[in-house]
Formats: structure tokens, sequence, C-alpha cells
């Protein structure tokens, strides 16, 4: 039972504080005119959009830092390296991406920071996070646990923490293309690596980080409130960046980097579905979807926003529940 309320305490303390605490969030981008510049590519369905404030992902990147280092300053989480990681991690990519959407909207396009320039600061990033996870005894190691698979990868293993991080961070940013719909599979996915941590044994500080993750549900619920459709705020570079970041963090960390697949199995189909597009059109001069990431194929098919959020939120609702039982019953 006191696994249970700790999970419910984290998950309140996220949603109430970031309610809160965006309302007011709100209310600054708006006086900052820190809004949105939507592509017209996306049709008339999204004109209604523009100006609408970006980078709100402040909006629970601050109350999650803020009350994961108070709950560690009281003595109800313990501070290990591994939760220094994920911290580390969730900063360095808020900040990362509050660059690029600042850049973005201070010049009035789509443009922020440079592709070199994102790569490089991933690196460092990676680099960072290698020193620490092998500096704290943990070992360069990919582990399967359900088929007994230990393969051992040296310095690749950097490259390998880069990889993931990258491809998760822009998955998830990637995905944030409709109101509520990377919000809420990313509340899905946190409550799954939720569960998924306390039953990581084997990893230091997995109920610290299984603590982080339900703050981060309870945040991502609480920015809903003001994201679902018709959205007051969007989350920007700032939010998806981080998210999918810190959620490739933990899954590396707790050894669960295949469950990550599943869990975040739209976030992938969505990125998968951009590849597909750009190989079609470069290499045959023709289209497979009517356009790319998939939830704006559906809308070209007619499909209304709430109808394709609800859908996306179903399947990774499934596959999150799938992924619950691989990684740690099976």
């Amino acid at each position: 039972m006191l696994v249970l309320a700790k999970a419910v305490m984290a998950i309140m303390l996220g949603f109430v504080t970031t309610v809160i605490f965006g309302y007011f969030v709100v209310k600054w981008l708006r006086k900052e005119k820190l809004g949105q510049n939507v592509s017209k590519t996306l049709g008339k369905r999204h004109e209604s959009k523009q100006g609408t404030p970006t980078m709100g992902g402040i909006m629970f990147i601050i109350p999650i830092v803020v009350i994961t280092i108070a709950l560690i300053l009281t003595g109800k989480m313990q501070f290990t390296p591994n939760l220094f990681i994920v911290l580390f991690v969730f900063i360095a990519y808020a900040l990362l991406g509050y660059v690029d959407d600042y850049l973005v909207v201070k010049k009035h396009n789509n443009k922020g920071l440079s592709i070199f320039v994102k790569l490089l600061a991933q690196l460092v990033i990676a680099l960072v996070f290698f020193y620490i996870y092998l500096s704290s005894g943990n070992e360069p190691v990919l582990n399967i646990h359900t088929l007994g698979i230990e393969i051992h990868l040296g310095w690749v293993y950097g490259l390998f923490l880069l990889f993931v991080l990258v491809g998760s961070s822009n998955a998830v940013n990637i995905t944030d293309g409709l109101d509520g719909l990377a919000g809420g599979l990313s509340a899905i996915a946190f409550f799954a690596f939720g569960i998924i941590c306390w039953g990581s044994t084997w990893t230091s500080g997995h109920e610290d980080l299984a603590i982080f993750c339900f703050i981060t549900v309870g945040a991502l619920v609480g920015f809903l409130v003001y994201n679902a459709h018709p959205a007051k705020v969007f989350m920007g570079d700032t939010g998806s960046l981080a998210l999918g970041a810190v959620l490739g963090s933990v899954a590396i960390i707790t050894n669960h980097e295949i469950t990550l697949g599943v869990v975040a199995g739209v976030f992938i189909i969505e990125t998968l579905s951009v590849i597909i597009q750009l190989i079609a059109i470069k290499k045959f001069h023709t289209k497979v979807f009517l356009m790319a990431p998939l939830h704006h194929h559906f809308e070209k098919l007619g499909w209304t926003e709430n109808d394709i959020v609800r859908l996306f939120w179903s399947v990774g609702l499934m596959l999150s529940m799938a992924a619950i039982g691989f990684g740690v019953w099976l």
C-alpha cells in the first residue's frame, strides 16, 4: 500500500502544481507574444492556431524539477547517480528545446537552431550521461532479460546512448502536431515506465525513478488542462525534446531499451511514417501517405482532431499495457 500511496501522491503533486503554475505561464507567454507560427501546408484546420502560445513545456518541466528536488531535500526521495542522470538529461534537453523555440518565435519562421548545433549539443549530453553512468558502477551492457541475452558494447555503448536519446526525443517532437497528442501519449508512457521502474529492483534508486515518472504523469495530465483541444498553449520543442530524451534515459538506466520500443510504439510509427514518406518522394517520386507524420494523414482523410487523438491514445495505452506485462511480469 505504501508503494501505491507514493505513486498517487506523486501524481497528485505533479497535477496540482502544474495546473496552478500553468495559469501564470499561459498569461506570461501571451503577454510576451511568444506565439506559434503555423505552417500553411497544414491546411485551413490549423489556421486558427496561428499565434497560440508555445514553449509551454516550461509549464510542466519546472514543477517536475522543483517537486523532485523538494522531495529529495525532505528525505522522501533518495538522490542517486541514476536520478541525477535523469534530471540532467531532462533539464539539458529542455534548455536545448527552449533556445530552439525562442529563435523560431523571434525569427517568425520555423527555423531555429541548425541541425549541426542540435546534434553537437545532444552529443555532449550523451557523453556526460555515459561518464556518470559508468562512474556510478553501471556497465555498458545491453540486457534483454526475458530472452536471457546480454551484449557487452564497451565504448560503442556511448553511441548507443546518443542514438536512443536523439531517436526518442525527436520521435516525441514529430508526434507533437495535434492538440493533446504528444502530451497524452507521454503521460501514458511515463505511467508504464513508473510501474516498470518499481519492478527494476536491480537498478540503483529504482523507486525514486518510479516516483519521478509518476510526478511527470501528474504534471502532463495537468498540462493537458491547457493543451487539450482547443489548445491554449503548445509544449514546443522545450517540452517534446525533454520528454522524449528522459523517457529514453529511464529505459536505458533500467535496462528496458527493448521495452521502450513497445511503450513508445506510436511515437516510433509516427517517425517511421516521416522516413517512409521522404524515401518515397526522393527515390520514387510518389507519396505513401497523404501527408506525414501519420496524424496528418488521418486529417487529410477527414478525421476530426479529437478522433485522431483518441485513437492514438488508445493504441498507446494498449501498447503500454503490453509493455508492462513484458517488462515486469514476463
